[in-house]
């Protein structure tokens, strides 16, 4: 049986992300940066074990992970 693996895509809306880097602090697999303009942007994506602390400690509702496991992409 194959290794059940998970992929994340970050919904960002930087309109909303005042560059707290709460996100950033929590997380971790160390996904996410803030930019120059102290947005959170994915930085590393690939690394992201979708367990959504970003999304829940944000506190301008700024983030949002989308989880779909690997078994899932292949149907």
């Amino acid at each position: 049986m194959a290794k059940k693996q998970t992929k994340a895509k970050h919904v960002i809306n930087r309109e909303w992300c005042k560059g707290c880097g709460i996100c950033v602090h929590f997380c971790p697999g160390n996904v996410l940066e803030l930019d120059e303009w102290f947005k959170c942007f994915a930085a590393r994506p690939d690394d992201c074990v979708g367990c959504r602390l970003c999304e829940l400690r944000c506190p301008d509702f700024a983030i949002q992970v989308v989880v779909q496991s690997k078994q899932d992409q292949v149907a």
